[in-house]
């Protein structure tokens, strides 16, 4: 008498979950992606029904790419260079390929993003490129993830590598009122979704309390960390007789050569009129006129730092859950002092 398999198939889970079995092969040989939504529904069917790929397929998807991932908001800034260029000394240095992609809020829709578990053997995540369910969705594969520029989700405690932001803008803002008089102090919001803005928000208002000055909404620009949003904005706000300032901080430094822009276009003159500080060093700023006064970011060592935590998953080490680098003033003349 021939024995009947009481085991689960291949075409079990493609059925149970409604796809055919072509998707469900995609999926756990990780070559093409599949949506978040189909991701999530195999996942859950195969924990279901307790199916384990055939050790073929496992051996397949579980094969080394040599690539490491490192997924940006977006590669048009400034910004990103020395990030990108951090990053690649580690991963070449380890004999691994950088694949590099963007992925936006608004172009997500349920779709898996470029780069992921599917085609590389560990991820370095930007921001907010990736929202909190994704990372989850990655932690729970055990697959390696690193944060750059945020924390992790409490569900997801990944590393994270970031930078100080909070103390650095608050004595940006104290050098602002204590050393050059300056007491009507615009802000230029970035990204309301992102850590970095979350806390030069913060240090800038601390500073403004701890020198006994209100607080003024009006104050308050949005930058998004873009040169032509800022530029575009501060320039409205002088135009339409707005709320009288003497001091802007920017945000980061792409934003503040828009403000720069909108000052001259305005004639404001910096820094006799209205100072200027910034935030990130980035190569350019010593070259702006005037030149920038900001905060040095180690933004390659940030992608260094990350690279590094992300082989020692890969390699099977234990990484530092939060590495927190150190930032630090840079005087020039955009705020009144003499380079």
């Amino acid at each position: 008498m021939t024995r009947r398999s009481t085991s689960v198939t291949i075409r079990d889970v493609a059925r149970n979950a409604g796809v055919s079995v072509a998707t469900v092969s995609r999926y756990i040989n990780r070559n093409a992606p599949v949506s978040d939504a189909v991701a999530a529904r195999l996942d859950a069917v195969m924990g279901d029904l307790k199916y384990a790929p055939h050790a073929a397929a496992r051996s397949l998807a579980m094969r080394r790419t040599q690539t490491i991932g490192l997924l940006l908001l977006n590669m048009h800034r400034d910004f990103f260079a020395p990030l990108i260029s951090g990053v690649e000394a580690i991963v070449s240095q380890k004999g691994y390929n950088l694949l590099v992609a963007t992925s936006r809020p608004s172009m997500r829709k349920n779709v898996q993003p470029p780069i992921g578990a599917h085609n590389t053997d560990g991820l370095l995540v930007f921001a907010d490129s990736l929202d909190d369910e994704q990372i989850y969705r990655l932690y729970q594969k055990k697959f390696p993830v690193v944060l750059i520029h945020r924390t992790a989700p409490k569900n997801a405690p990944v590393p994270s590598v970031t930078v100080e932001n909070k103390a650095a803008t608050r004595k940006s803002i104290d050098h602002l009122i204590e050393v050059h008089g300056r007491r009507r102090i615009l802000f230029m919001r970035g990204p309301a979704h992102q850590e970095d803005s979350y806390w030069r928000e913060v240090g800038y208002l601390a500073s403004l309390e701890d020198h006994g000055i209100p607080f003024e909404d009006t104050l308050m620009l949005s930058g998004e960390f873009e040169s032509e949003i800022a530029y575009a904005n501060l320039k409205k706000f002088i135009e339409t007789g707005a709320t009288p300032f003497d001091a802007v901080f920017t945000g980061d430094d792409d934003a503040a050569i828009g403000v720069l822009e909108a000052l001259k276009d305005t004639g404001k003159r910096v820094p006799e009129d209205v100072a200027v500080i910034g935030f990130d060093d980035l190569r350019l700023t010593s070259f702006l006129n005037p030149p920038l006064t900001t905060v040095r970011a180690p933004t390659d060592e940030v992608g260094r730092t990350a690279a590094a935590q992300l082989f020692r998953i890969i390699d099977k080490q234990v990484p530092e859950s939060t590495i927190l680098l150190p930032t630090e003033i840079i005087l020039r003349r955009s705020c009144g002092c003499q380079s």
